[in-house]
């Protein structure tokens, strides 16, 4: 089982493929298998490594007694030390999206290029945008407790649907693929990255700092206040692209992959222009 020491951890990650580097990043309470699709088809041409963030999958939870994206982009920056790369594309989905933001804020000169899927700027946008984000986010935790959170979200996800209307959550049975292959969360570590997104609002991004390529996307049947917030990323990144994934909601890489694979290739060819042009 691939490991590498990543500050006070040991964090699991798959690698597959030659070529120049494409780091996958995933959203809360999944694993790095939710790349899986991008993972194996780009690595015909490109080294492609999906990583388990602190407090999921088999790289498990910490003694720290609460999380925050700036640690989590913290790892990421220690993964990308003990994998010797100095350059990378990375790509990120929901939470995976705001710790990518992070750390390419931060460290702009490592960064050839940038996607950010069905995800968000720490800035909040409007009243029911907060209350979804923070209070509803907090408010499952103690639900959690009592009932484990597969059921929790089981009914979040219903209750999105009813509210943003059908086809927001994409195909669900994806996701409850990638629980039902991987290891078990612990409720206290469910706590803690619930707490790190809920609290995302209060990190600072410099956006100016992001001079790589970008892509932003997000699923054509996501939630308004996230198709509010891709088109809020295009404004505070200059010259990203945003582009709707078709018929899909909030895992647009699972709901249609070939689509977002495609998208990312292509950022791929400009982040990398060297690597992918043709000989003379």
């Amino acid at each position: 089982m691939p490991t590498v020491r990543t500050n006070d951890i040991e964090t699991y990650y798959e690698r597959r493929g030659e070529g120049p580097p494409v780091v996958f990043v995933h959203g809360a309470i999944v694993d790095h298998s939710q790349w899986d699709p991008q993972l194996e088809a780009l690595s015909d041409e490109y080294t492609t490594v999906a990583y388990d963030v602190r407090g999921h999958g088999r790289t498990g939870g910490s003694q720290r007694g609460r999380y925050s994206v700036d640690l989590f982009a913290d790892d990421l920056g220690a993964l990308l030390d003990a994998l010797d790369f100095d350059e990378v594309v990375l790509c990120g989905l929901s939470t995976g999206g705001c710790i990518a933001q992070v750390y390419a804020a931060r460290h702009p000169e490592r960064v050839a290029g940038l996607v950010l899927a069905d995800t968000f700027a720490p800035k909040v946008l409007s009243l029911g945008e907060r209350l979804q984000r923070s209070v509803v986010l907090r408010a499952t935790v103690p639900f959690v407790r009592l009932f484990g959170y597969e059921r929790v979200e089981n009914a979040m996800v219903w209750l999105q649907e009813r509210i943003s209307g059908e086809g927001v959550s994409g195909d669900y049975e994806n996701i409850e693929r990638i629980r039902e292959t991987g290891p078990t969360m612990a409720t206290e570590e469910f706590a803690k990255v619930i707490g790190a997104v809920a609290g995302f609002h209060h990190t600072e991004v410099r956006f100016p700092a992001i001079a790589a390529p970008t892509l932003v996307l997000y699923g054509e049947h996501e939630a308004p206040f996230m198709r509010r917030q891709a088109r809020h990323l295009t404004t505070e990144i200059g010259g990203a692209t945003v582009r709707a994934v078709p018929d899909a909601g909030h895992a647009s890489n699972l709901d249609n992959p070939e689509f977002v694979t495609d998208a990312v290739r292509e950022l791929l060819a400009e982040a990398y222009p060297a690597e992918t042009a043709e000989p003379a």
